[in-house]
């Protein structure tokens, strides 16, 4: 088992920024990717961000490139997640998640193994 605990969120004016954590705990798989996800209300969820265990590679929607950025700390079983240039768009209920299975990271929800809880994200306009 693998528990994910997600921190950071907020309310932020637009154009302001937000980081958001994830502290993983319990079995922890070696070379595991891990990712960023969204739900706004009404809507599906959403992949945002994904990182390979060793943080070499990352993958971002077209929606947050250039704006967010993921990283990891592996001594510390952390992912982050660096939100700038926030739109009210990017308003939604965060969730990280885990790969138990790869190293290199994948943008589609079924692929991940373990989900946080969620950390709300409210953009004002």
């Amino acid at each position: 088992q693998v528990q994910l605990v997600e921190s950071g969120g907020g309310l932020v004016q637009a154009g302001g920024s937000l980081r958001l954590s994830c502290a993983a705990s319990g079995r922890i798989f070696s070379r595991s990717a891990m990712g960023w996800f969204r739900q706004a209300p009404g809507k599906e969820r959403e992949f945002v961000a994904a990182i390979s265990w060793s943080g070499g590679t990352t993958y971002y929607a077209d929606s947050v490139k250039g704006r967010f950025t993921i990283s990891r700390d592996n001594a510390k079983n952390t992912v982050y997640l660096q939100m700038n240039s926030l739109k009210p768009e990017d308003a939604a209920v965060y969730y990280c998640a885990f790969d138990a299975d790869r190293r290199t990271p994948t943008s589609r929800g079924s692929d991940y193994d373990y989900w946080g809880q969620g950390t709300q994200v409210t953009v004002s306009s």
